[in-house]
């Protein structure tokens, strides 16, 4: 049934779809040789810019570590928000993969700042401290708000200062590039974004996403990091053929677009109801609010969603490209039956 609980719940899109049925014709060089990944290839640095190095992977969790390995030795330690996709959901897999520790910062709304990232900031030279190296971000973050470009740049700059790196977890970049109305240039390359986990699953992709190195030298050794991490696909152009379809002709905005359409619908529509509270911005494809608790089990039967805090009955619910309005109205005319 269509729920609420995920956008990686959503189906493929057609076009997305049928670009996997035309890339299955013939034989193609194995491994990233054929013409369809060079052309994927083209298009991200045609996006990011010139200097821009991609690489293909599975899935997210691959996206980050792949990009966190580049990043950092073992002995450097990842600053990131305690609600961090790589801190809270990905089993570890960051922390075994790089050897890095993972440093996290209680924020409200999933954003970091300079000031917040300051605490972990010391130690450096010595020995019996992880060193920090890397400040990890996510766009569109866990919370479902948003950094704006000036917000961005001035991470950047601040973490730049020091001596680190910057890593963006783009899962929902998509939908953060056509909320702010910007490039996806703008949002990474420009502010000094150093390496993207770019996404493209939640919003219409069958699987795949990509590692971006905007400063190219920590891409130096990528191919070989993402054959150890078993993130290497043989079968590349079928990744590929999706990231082509993806973004070309503003695919990637018409879809993030109308789940963010949705989304703030969602809240327009549930404002006015009487012990809904929303919790956080609604400015992606992300809306958190606390219910009254007798209603959850009852509307989780026909709508599935995930609670996001039990001690106080707040739950998430996630808009796709698929999502109607049709679904939205029934889904609020239940809640407010059952209120």
């Amino acid at each position: 049934m269509k729920g609420f609980a995920s956008d990686n719940n959503s189906g493929v899109h057609p076009d997305v779809m049928e670009s996997v049925i035309k890339a299955n014709k013939e034989h193609a060089v194995g491994y990233g040789g054929d013409e369809l990944t060079a052309k994927a290839e083209q298009l991200f640095q045609k996006t990011f810019g010139p200097g821009a190095r991609v690489f293909f992977v599975y899935n997210g969790t691959g996206a980050n570590v792949i990009a966190l390995q580049a990043m950092a030795n073992p002995f450097n330690a990842v600053i990131a928000a305690q609600t961090a996709h790589i801190n809270v959901d990905e089993c570890g897999a960051p922390e075994k993969h790089t050897g890095c520790k993972m440093l996290t910062v209680d924020t409200p709304d999933g954003k970091l700042k300079p000031e917040l990232i300051q605490q972990h900031l010391h130690g450096f030279g010595f020995e019996h401290h992880s060193q920090p190296g890397v400040v990890s971000i996510t766009q569109v973050t866990e919370m479902g708000t948003l950094y704006s470009l000036e917000e961005l740049k001035k991470i950047a700059d601040f973490v730049h200062s020091r001596g680190l790196y910057l890593h963006m977890d783009g899962a929902r970049i998509s939908n953060a590039a056509a909320a702010l109305g910007c490039s996806f240039k703008e949002m990474t390359t420009d502010v000094g974004v150093d390496v993207l986990s770019f996404g493209g699953t939640k919003n219409g992709l069958m699987f795949g996403e990509a590692v971006v190195f905007l400063n190219p030298d920590l891409g130096a050794n990528a191919k070989y990091i993402r054959k150890q991490t078993t993130q290497l696909h043989s079968k590349m152009r079928f990744i590929a053929a999706q990231f082509v379809t993806f973004l070309s002709d503003d695919l990637w905005y018409r879809n993030a677009h109308h789940a963010n359409k949705m989304a703030a619908l969602l809240a327009e529509k549930l404002e006015p109801v009487k012990r809904i509270k929303i919790t956080q911005k609604v400015e992606a494809n992300g809306v958190f609010a606390i219910l009254p608790p007798h209603i959850i089990e009852p509307l989780q039967e026909s709508y599935f969603f995930y609670m996001w805090d039990e001690s106080r009955h707040e739950v998430r619910w996630m808009t796709s490209f698929d999502t109607t309005e049709e679904e939205i109205n029934s889904f609020v005319e239940a809640i407010k039956r059952l209120v």
